[in-house]
């Protein structure tokens, strides 16, 4: 049964939404009764999903409200290529193993949004595997370097002579074949893959079929208020993540964008969401938004516990209550290398710069020891305390 009711079409049209092409055909579309496949498409790139792709996913469940069939494409293939969206660079090349290590939890991930027995999952290798040079070949036949050229992206990097590969070229070309086969109605996608989404609709006029309607959205800035949410960059809140872990990184989210995160990532309403405005303190503003944050990916009763837990920490000064510990037998350390080891860090160039920055430091007892360089071998003891940052805290246990 599909859902017309025009207020809730409405919304679906509207809240959070960039652009629609074509709106009107769209609206008619979602007040005809029928019921559309809605795509939206993933690379494999990392192996956790954040905030930023719970936008689209959001959209997807507003649509799969109104009874619509949602589909979720995995592209386990044109990972292998890279989107060039965005990019100043070409983006390394992933083989198949990070790919399957890097997909394995997507659909697991998803569902913490979507119904996702409702949803069609697909991997765009289903089609390209048993697809031939012939078939690229008369893809690439019906378009122009001109045309496929024109994007921004393409565009500044041809300025400043910088490498194109001509994979990268072929890859909005996938990317609309794509709906092609999943005989798609509707895109959606941020902002950043307009390109991607219209070549979407050249490829299935191409192919003989009526062009998809694209929907963009938002892109939503990561924890540092300036770049987009990326795991790369570092700025990212994970949907996986910790309760504690994801309620501090909201409370770090920079006040300006404490509404935008409102109108994206919960699913208050726009009334809810104004009398919050009304609240004159930003930090109270925040601590609501990240407790709800929370309770859609962990449940109120333990949002209610990472809230006590971020006061107790960053309000009464104490250590967490519950600390991951890292094991080891060594009694001298390097601190870059124990803060990979110990997992508080990513890489040896991130331990490098929070420890010049300042963020690390030790606790023994009562007494605490700032580290500035990341070069210094430490020396552990039973029950010592790692802390970066504000929000990250490990004990060592000597074995």
């Amino acid at each position: 049964m599909i859902d017309t009711n025009p207020q809730k079409v409405d919304e679906v049209l509207t809240r959070g939404v960039e652009e629609i092409i074509d709106k009107e055909h769209l609206r008619k579309e979602l007040m005809s009764g029928r019921q559309l496949r809605i795509k939206f498409g993933i690379d494999p790139t990392s192996p956790d999903l954040h905030l930023g792709h719970s936008i689209p996913l959001r959209k997807l469940k507003q649509f799969q409200n109104l009874g619509h069939k949602v589909i979720l494409l995995i592209g386990n293939f044109t990972a292998t290529i890279g989107d060039p969206s965005g990019r100043s660079v070409t983006r390394p090349v992933l083989n198949e193993r990070d790919i399957k290590k890097n997909m394995r939890d997507y659909v697991k991930q998803a569902s913490k949004i979507l119904n996702i027995r409702k949803v069609e999952i697909r991997y765009n290798n289903e089609w390209y595997k048993r697809k031939g040079s012939s078939f690229l070949m008369e893809l690439a036949s019906k378009f122009t370097l001109a045309r496929v050229a024109e994007r921004d992206d393409f565009q500044k990097r041809i300025a400043e002579n910088t490498d194109i590969s001509v994979l990268e070229l072929v890859y909005p070309l996938l990317q609309g074949y794509d709906s092609v086969e999943l005989k798609a109605d509707v895109e959606i996608g941020g902002r950043d893959q307009k390109f991607n989404l219209l070549m979407g609709r050249k490829v299935q006029k191409r192919y003989g079929m009526a062009e998809q309607d694209i929907v963009t959205l938002p892109l939503l800035e990561g924890v540092d208020g300036i770049k987009k949410m990326s795991k790369s960059l570092g700025n990212y809140i994970g949907l996986t993540e910790g309760p504690s872990q994801m309620f501090g990184k909201v409370m770090s989210v920079p006040d300006l964008l404490i509404i935008k995160y409102f109108e994206l990532a919960t699913g208050l309403s726009q009334e809810e969401i104004n009398e919050i405005k009304k609240k004159p303190n930003p930090r109270n503003q925040k601590a609501i938004l990240a407790k709800e944050i929370v309770k859609m990916y962990h449940g109120e009763k333990k949002a209610i516990i990472a809230e006590k837990e971020f006061n107790k920490v960053h309000r009464d000064k104490e250590l967490p209550s519950d600390i991951a510990v890292f094991e080891t037998e060594k009694k001298n350390y390097f601190i870059a290398d124990l803060l990979v080891d110990a997992k508080l860090v990513l890489s040896k160039n991130e331990a490098k710069r929070l420890v010049e920055g300042g963020g690390v430091e030790t606790i023994v007892g009562d007494k605490k020891e700032r580290i500035t360089d990341w070069k210094k071998e430490v020396s552990l003891e039973d029950g010592m305390i790692i802390k970066v940052g504000s929000r990250r805290f490990t004990k060592i246990k000597l074995k």
